[in-house]
């Protein structure tokens, strides 16, 4: 029963989760840290399930011994209902992503928030933060967004295509940080905001390989201000490429990837993961992808 305790059995549930790097990285952090660490991705869309059957899946891991499981797309809300307790930060977000299985309980958090905060902290220390404009409300936007106000971000503007959605998301932030200015913007408004603003943070799927691209006219971009992205396949978007031509400061989607790993390796283990080993490890991968074949 000794070795038990220092060996982890974990899981990412998800549609389409075959081709993530999480595994890689939290198995080989495990080895590094001497432990027995096997992480498996569940993938919905393989086994031919709906998200709804989250619920079955954890009951099944508990079942079989597992310590944990991470979230995705489209189970982040629809696990909720089966959880025992979920941490102040993702009950407010509404979303979760990782699970502990502890004492037959399951204890949800949520990491993209605490991941992207530990990459803007990292990446970009130092960043002026009275004023960010963030691309994109929707799930991941609303982690980053609640990321930012936790940082000290004085004033959010939260431009989106769905007017809707972002009204919404900027009236709820707004009401857990009642001492911040956070409001809804579209795009049209871009040429006024930018000038004002400190950062940008990308929270779209544009400059992802299937949807390359800039999600804004690049002439808005200044060499003061600090941009973050949080796509990271590819690495280097053209967002990223492009404000790095013009001198800013960057951050590159991954940081955030590796944060959120990171986070959840601490929570199911107990143990604090080295993060710039893990992004030494993430570079390697994703270089790994992007050599033909």
């Amino acid at each position: 029963m000794s070795n038990r305790a220092e060996s982890f059995l974990v899981g990412l549930v998800g549609d389409g989760v075959m081709p993530s790097l999480t595994p890689y990285m939290h198995e080989r952090e495990g080895d590094v840290q001497g432990l027995r660490y096997l992480y498996r991705p569940i993938d919905l869309t393989e086994l031919g399930l709906p998200g709804r059957a989250v619920g079955e899946l954890l009951s099944g891991a508990r079942s079989l011994g597992f310590n944990g499981l991470n979230i995705t797309h489209p189970c982040k809300q629809l696990v909720l209902e089966y959880l025992d307790e979920v941490s102040a930060d993702a009950r407010r977000l509404g979303a979760v992503n990782t699970v502990v299985i502890r004492d037959g309980r399951f204890i949800g958090h949520n990491t993209d928030f605490s991941g992207f905060a530990a990459a803007l902290a990292s990446g970009l220390p130092g960043a002026a933060l009275d004023r960010v404009v963030q691309l994109g409300a929707g799930g991941a936007g609303s982690a980053v967004a609640y990321a930012l106000l936790t940082a000290g971000v004085r004033e959010l503007d939260l431009v989106d295509t769905d007017a809707a959605r972002s009204a919404a998301r900027a009236a709820e932030l707004a009401g857990f940080f009642p001492d911040r200015t956070v409001t809804a913007r579209t795009t049209a408004e871009l040429p006024q905001l930018m000038p004002q603003a400190d950062g940008l943070v990308h929270c779209t799927p544009v400059g992802m390989a299937a949807h390359p691209g800039v999600p804004l006219d690049m002439s808005l971009v200044e060499s003061r201000h600090w941009v973050a992205d949080i796509v990271y396949r590819p690495i280097e978007t053209e967002l990223v490429r492009e404000a790095r031509a013009k001198g800013c400061e960057v951050l590159d989607g991954g940081r955030m990837a590796v944060g959120q790993a990171a986070d959840a390796f601490r929570i199911f283990t107990g143990r604090q993961a080295d993060a710039d080993r893990m992004r030494s490890h993430f570079l390697e991968l994703v270089a790994a992808e992007e050599v033909p074949a």
